[in-house]
């Protein structure tokens, strides 16, 4: 399974498509860009497990880090990859093998104005810790070394900047069980969760500017269990909440406000993720910026730029795929976004002598 890095970008994005990658089986398709970056002179190829990293070693004074994901979603009936017109279907076009294309080309610049490390890791679509760049950042965060970096996410071409944090927490309302015969002599926790249904639908959400860029935040219900019997009134009920919230807070500053909403009630942290402020003033990302045009905006959901983030890196989403297409059957982007990505970020780093 060759990649050939001389197609043009749009038929290199199709060629990826078509090398099934869901999450956990991503290894041919690591083999092939490995075998597709190795040859390059002006890069050093390193890999761990399906992670692969090639770096350019030219002593400039900035250091730029292009970095995607290479797994997908669970296919669904679409692959093959097929073209209609300017769109190109098929699962991960989006997200992100499309990105992947514009960073595979980029590669290929041997004197760009910039030293350039290209990313390329697994498991991002399932849970946090088999994420392969998390691993890269515990194992060898000197490969991730940089002054700037671009996650080729899909944004439609535009910039992302930064993203939400992410928690969930469990709020408990408490009963006292019960033969459901006598349910009188009990208290049912499942009938007592109204105050907090009622406390979310209530709930204002904040739209923080952050940087200048602004972000729209959310709390909201996402699970729900309870019950122990067919016949015996619950003493417990637990609604999980989720709480998404903008990079001007940390983690424990979000579940303080979440805790501060259900105020009476237990609240239990269940995991949380920080986000990253969107660094759009750091010299490097301005430049970059007045490349790709366009208005920057915030990023709302919890992408892996708050992992460069948290390296002390400044980081935005920018990518050709379109994000509402995203893990959809009828998932497809444009080949002209495609290419005008490859030019945009050709303008910005330099074309090769």
């Amino acid at each position: 399974m060759r990649l050939d890095l001389g197609q043009d970008v749009g038929a290199l994005t199709a060629r990826l498509v078509d090398i099934e990658s869901v999450s956990g089986g991503e290894k041919a398709l690591a083999d092939a860009i490995e075998e597709a970056l190795s040859p390059l002179d002006h890069l050093t190829v390193v890999r761990d497990g399906q992670n692969i990293v090639a770096r350019t070693t030219l002593g400039r004074a900035e250091r730029v880090v292009i970095a995607g994901h290479i797994d997908t979603v669970p296919v669904a009936a679409n692959l093959p990859s097929r073209v209609d017109g300017d769109l190109l279907y098929g699962c991960g076009t989006s997200d992100m093998k499309s990105g992947l294309a514009v960073q595979l080309k980029l590669a290929l610049l041997e004197d760009p104005n910039r030293d350039l490390t290209f990313v390329f890791y697994d498991c991002e679509e399932i849970e946090a810790e088999r994420s392969g760049l998390l691993r890269l950042t515990r194992e060898h965060p000197e490969w991730l070394a940089g002054d700037f970096a671009v996650v080729m996410e899909p944004t439609d071409g535009l910039i992302e900047g930064g993203c939400q944090g992410t928690l969930r927490a469990d709020v408990v309302v408490r009963g006292a069980r019960a033969h459901s015969a006598r349910s009188w002599e009990g208290v049912n926790a499942i009938h007592g969760i109204k105050p907090v249904v009622d406390i979310l639908t209530a709930y204002e959400t904040r739209r923080p500017l952050v940087d200048g860029l602004r972000y729209h935040e959310g709390l909201n219900a996402v699970g729900i269990r309870g019950g122990v019997a067919g016949n015996v009134i619950p003493d417990e009920c637990v609604v999980t909440v989720n709480y998404r919230f903008a990079p001007d807070l940390t983690v424990e500053q979000a579940f303080d406000h979440v805790r501060e909403q259900f105020d009476g009630f237990e609240v239990r942290l269940v995991d949380g993720a920080p986000g990253a402020r969107p660094g759009l003033t750091h010299p490097v990302a301005a430049a970059f910026a007045a490349a790709v045009g366009g208005t920057p905006r915030a990023k709302l959901g919890w992408t892996d730029v708050a992992r460069f983030s948290a390296l002390g890196m400044p980081a935005v989403n920018c990518g050709p795929g379109n994000p509402n297409l995203a893990h959809t059957s009828g998932e497809h982007v444009s080949l002209t976004m495609i290419a005008e990505t490859e030019r945009r970020m050709l303008d910005w780093l330099g074309s090769p002598r």
